[in-house]
């Protein structure tokens, strides 16, 4: 790919579709498209059909998706399963009829097994059963990579699947309702703090142990496949290093400043006790992630502030 080429960033609004733009603009890119989801919607096969037959298209990436936390996904199993299936048939075809040259899926590192060896390789898929708190999603996802296989191995096509494991940056969703753990500890710290409580309730024991990257490097990483021969399948991205929820969650308090105590909730689900990456394949064809943990928390806490919490910081500044 070059920097002239016509690009389609789907989901754009989103997490990585925003981090997608940022890195695109800032290595030259400038023949970008988008649309809102009022403009397009892409679970409409036949709008995402004549899309595509008038834009001419390079290259996708489709990082359009229905994605939320543990209770999302476990009361909303229907919605992640329809709409994710639909966004990627729909536009994974769509690209192939329109001769896209390039396309970049975007799954979750939640489609490996629940009880899966450490750290997890791209070959352990579909060798056990699923976490079920957010099997729907994960089948859906499953399904995009597969379909990406399916459209390489009979019809040539240059489509690749990034797995990213546990996102957080700029962009992200802190509805306590929806979200993922690491903004929900974002947002229950900066109120505990603000509000002067003593405790902050975490769900599940804090045994867990998660790995968490920064979405500005999953979009470097996305820009590295894009711009090399990697070969076509399933890469797993990540930072190759993991922690308990507990430590996260004390992490998160530090760089907050919350001094009080953590409590955690057990009778609230862990999901998958445990996900760390093998990200070996990508990072033996020269990628690795450069934003620490501490670091991304620092940056990701000034974006809650700035986008998030300003008639919090405005009322705190006033006492």
């Amino acid at each position: 790919m070059d920097t002239n080429s016509r690009i389609f960033v789907a989901g754009h609004r989103g997490m990585v579709g925003s981090a997608l733009l940022r890195a695109l603009q800032a290595h030259g890119y400038w023949n970008l498209v988008t649309r809102a989801h009022e403009a397009l919607d892409l679970t409409d096969q036949s709008a995402v059909d004549a899309f595509f037959d008038g834009e001419h298209i390079d290259a996708v990436l489709l990082a359009a998706a229905r994605v939320g936390g543990i209770l999302a996904n476990a009361t909303q199993p229907a919605q992640f399963a329809y709409d994710n299936l639909a966004i990627e048939t729909n536009v994974i075809r769509a690209a192939w009829q329109a001769g896209v040259e390039r396309l970049v899926f975007f799954g979750s590192s939640c489609i490996y097994p629940r009880e899966c060896p450490q750290p997890i390789r791209e070959t352990y898929l579909l060798t056990a059963p699923l976490e079920p708190t957010n099997e729907a999603y994960a089948i859906a996802k499953i399904a995009g990579l597969k379909l990406c296989e399916a459209y390489n191995h009979q019809y040539g096509t240059h489509f690749v699947s990034l797995m990213p494991t546990n996102l957080y940056g700029p962009n992200d969703n802190y509805d306590l309702g929806s979200s993922h753990v690491l903004p929900a500890l974002i947002r229950k710290a900066h109120e505990a703090r603000a509000n002067g409580a003593r405790t902050l309730t975490v769900w599940g024991s804090g045994t867990p142990r998660r790995e968490f990257l920064h979405v500005d490097d999953l979009a470097d990483a996305t820009l590295f496949v894009l711009e090399h021969e990697t070969g076509d399948g399933v890469y797993n991205v990540g930072v190759g290093e993991d922690l308990s929820i507990r430590d996260l969650a004390q992490r998160v308090c530090d760089v907050v400043g919350f001094a009080g105590e953590l409590v955690f909730d057990a009778t609230k689900p862990d999901g998958t006790p445990r996900k760390l990456l093998d990200v070996s394949r990508l990072g033996s064809l020269g990628w690795h992630a450069q934003i620490g943990l501490d670091e991304g928390l620092a940056r990701t806490y000034g974006d809650f502030l700035q986008s998030h919490a300003a008639p919090a910081c405005e009322a705190e500044a006033r006492a």
